[in-house]
């Protein structure tokens, strides 16, 4: 699944993304109860003259948590300074990234159910007090030492918000989950990201592929560059609906946004497991995926759309996606 257009994980060629990402909250489109809320708690941040709560940002990927950190910073008028949960191994890579902060920065950690839990514990007193308890010597000699840290607003990120502790979770002041986009809204990101990168694109075939692309943004700016390809080798540079069903379908593509790994996976459930309910361990076996891969990448929007539920049993694939693939239940 690494090559996989339409996954709503990060890719390499996803670098382009800096140069699209919307620097204020008024550039930021779609997420309006999210952003409603966070005007209110930035403006009466700066009131107080304190630096905003700390922020804990959950929801699928793609959908612009990222995104939404560098906005708050951006408001805030903070530096912000970046970290992932995996690469924080140990606490003095913890402890060496908070002491590095200033007064009023923003610490943007993405994935952070993946902090070790004795790695996050140091972060309960940094949240809370904005104090680091390290631990120095050795030998029978240890001492805990206590150093003062600048207030900062924490914002966290992750896809599996359940994974997270409930002492870390219960430290941040603002939670808020990101939910996928309306088409409208996608469409919106679409003709926006089409402005910033010069390219020009046809209404109706930002609406198309606004259809296609999973209600998620990451995966509509992914598409929009490769059809933008399309639209330059087999057309004038334009990109039009014609231009963008051709692009579509050839990349395997479907007017729901499925692609061949939804296939499969939809397919190995009503032909293997007779649509179920099973067990994900047995449907990650069939694929040959990770149990990871499906319920972070593959589930979500299908089960989104409808095609795909959950059952004290096991997963189960539904009427409406027997319909979709044209397959008869009765007779399959």
């Amino acid at each position: 699944m690494d090559n996989r257009l339409i996954t709503a994980d990060k890719l390499k060629e996803d670098g382009f993304e800096t140069t699209i990402r919307p620097q204020t909250i008024s550039e930021y489109i779609g997420q309006k109860d999210i952003i409603d809320n966070l005007k209110v708690f930035m403006e009466a941040a700066k009131i107080r003259n304190q630096s905003l709560d700390h922020v804990l940002l959950y929801g699928p990927p793609g959908l612009g948590k990222t995104t939404l950190s560098y906005v708050i910073a951006n408001e805030m008028g903070a530096n912000i300074k970046t970290a992932s949960g995996p690469t924080i191994e140990k606490s003095g890579d913890l402890a060496a990234l908070l002491s590095s902060l200033e007064e009023g920065d923003v610490l943007f950690i993405d994935e952070i159910h993946r902090i070790p839990r004795f790695v996050e514990e140091i972060l309960y007193s940094a949240m809370e007090d904005f104090k680091l308890d390290i631990i120095v010597g050795g030998d029978g000699s240890n001492r805990n030492l206590r150093i003062d840290l600048p207030r900062f607003t924490l914002v966290g990120a992750t896809t599996r918000a359940g994974d997270l502790s409930a002492p870390l979770r219960d430290r941040f002041g603002i939670v808020s989950k990101l939910n996928y986009y309306s088409i409208d809204e996608i469409t919106e990101i679409i003709k926006r990201s089409s402005r910033v990168l010069e390219l020009e694109i046809n209404d109706n075939a930002a609406k198309e592929l606004a259809n296609r692309c999973r209600r998620t943004p990451r995966i509509a700016n992914r598409l929009l560059k490769r059809v933008s390809d399309f639209a330059l080798v087999k057309g004038d540079g334009t990109i039009t609906l014609d231009i963008t069903k051709m692009a579509l379908d050839s990349l395997k593509v479907d007017k729901h946004g499925l692609d061949v790994v939804d296939y499969e996976l939809l397919k190995t459930i009503i032909y293997k497991f007779n649509g179920g309910p099973v067990g994900i361990d047995a449907i990650a076996a069939a694929i040959g995926e990770e149990v990871s891969t499906i319920e972070d990448v593959c589930e979500p929007y299908l089960m989104q759309i409808g095609y795909l539920k959950r059952t004290p049993r096991g997963r189960v694939v539904t009427d409406l996606a027997y319909k979709h693939l044209n397959i008869d239940r009765e007779n399959k």
